[in-house]
């Protein structure tokens, strides 16, 4: 069963889409997840000459890097599908928006610490998630990947989770692998641990909404959330959201949201250029 704590991912297929979605969902659950077809995008997005300020320089940059011309537009669509989520969020220009990197990859909006940045894509997918409460993780796959339970249960299972797998007939042992698959990918994405870290060190109930040791008892006293959604066209989208326990009044404006040093250089920077 989903947790009520986590919102549905919300289809964008484009710059036109419905952005004040975005905002209701940031002030609501703390945190949005938005999902598109790369194609949705493309070509236009491309053509458009905006594009350049849209992705900044860096991006820019990396864009050109890349040789393979569907990895391009897909890094192309990814970026303005982030950009765009974190412009609605923030309530400014998706433009205005500065994605900067982590070590290890991981993305984040420079200068508003606050907001929290996940990605992940699967064939034409992709998906977004943003928090301001704690951080995110999302991840997805085909709801009907095949998976070999035998290959990977010593290395994807705790020893409570092969328990109750081993129960299963193969139709439903194939749902809960895949369910389990994307919601550990997802907590080591929120984590920032990515593959690094081992998928047999937790797990989750029948659910897949608690977190448990690898015996079975419960990891968390409720600051996680977890939930699988399938949407059309046959993925599964998982999502982990901490929340961190701050408490807000749920405004994500970049006025309110935007660090202060940063903001501090910023009105430095345009005041030393109006002289």
């Amino acid at each position: 069963m989903n947790s009520p704590a986590v919102a549905p991912p919300l289809l964008m297929p484009g710059p036109d889409s419905p952005w004040s979605r975005v905002r209701q969902s940031m002030a609501w659950h703390g945190h949005v997840v938005v999902h598109a077809s790369w194609h949705d995008w493309l070509p236009a997005t491309l053509a458009d000459p905006r594009l350049r300020p849209l992705l900044g320089t860096r991006d820019w940059q990396r864009l050109h890097a890349l040789t393979d011309p569907q990895a391009r537009d897909r890094f192309a669509a990814s970026r303005l599908l982030l950009k765009y989520t974190a412009g609605a969020a923030l309530q400014t220009p998706p433009d205005a928006v500065e994605l900067a990197s982590k070590a290890g990859g991981r993305p984040y909006l420079r200068g508003c610490d606050q907001i929290e940045v996940s990605l992940s894509h699967t064939g034409d997918l992709l998906v977004v998630g943003l928090s301001r409460r704690g951080r995110i993780g999302v991840d997805t796959e085909r709801a009907d990947r095949r998976i070999q339970y035998s290959a990977v249960q010593r290395h994807l299972c705790t020893p409570d989770e092969r328990r109750r797998l081993a129960t299963l007939p193969p139709d439903a042992q194939q749902h809960d692998l895949v369910n389990t698959w994307v919601l550990k990918e997802a907590y080591t994405k929120a984590l920032g641990q990515g593959m690094r870290m081992g998928f047999t060190q937790f797990g989750f109930d029948a659910g897949h909404s608690t977190l448990l040791t690898p015996q079975g008892a419960p990891a968390s006293h409720g600051e996680w959330s977890f939930a699988t959604f399938e949407l059309p066209g046959g993925h599964l989208v998982g999502v982990a959201c901490h929340d961190a326990g701050h408490g807000d009044d749920g405004d994500t404006a970049v006025s309110t949201m935007l660090d202060e040093g940063f903001l501090g250089e910023v009105v430095d920077l345009m005041g030393r250029a109006a002289r």
